[in-house]
């Protein structure tokens, strides 16, 4: 039987292979990156703030149903792995997404995740 996802053979090009070694960069920071995102409830959080450029600890805890502290320790790690930024006014602390760049990702993924449905 014969495995539709590998090849039968193996035939290295030793071009491309040297080509893609020398640009591929240390991945570390982007793996970073997806690791936050990957859990259900920061990503919850990361598209709400594509929707709604800024809101604050309370209101995101009403967003994704849960306490106030849930909702910040989320938020606080989105801000550690620079995926999103707070300021204190008063008594409240509002968040954003840190930049556009965090903003295209959760659409890109949204917008993904969407054509895969269809394509079911």
């Amino acid at each position: 039987m014969v495995n539709q996802d590998a090849c039968e053979v193996t035939i290295v090009h030793e071009d491309v292979v040297r080509k893609i070694r020398k640009e591929l960069p240390d991945v570390t920071e982007m793996v970073q990156i997806f690791k936050a995102l990957a859990d259900e409830t920061r990503l919850r959080i990361a598209y709400s703030l594509t929707l709604e450029s800024e809101m604050c600890v309370c209101d995101v805890a009403a967003v994704i149903q849960s306490s106030s502290a849930t909702a910040s320790h989320h938020l606080r790690y989105l801000r550690d792995h620079l995926l999103a930024k707070s300021e204190r006014r008063g008594k409240m602390v509002y968040y954003s997404l840190a930049d556009e760049h965090v903003a295209d990702l959760v659409k890109i993924a949204y917008e993904h995740a969407i054509e895969a449905q269809q394509k079911m």
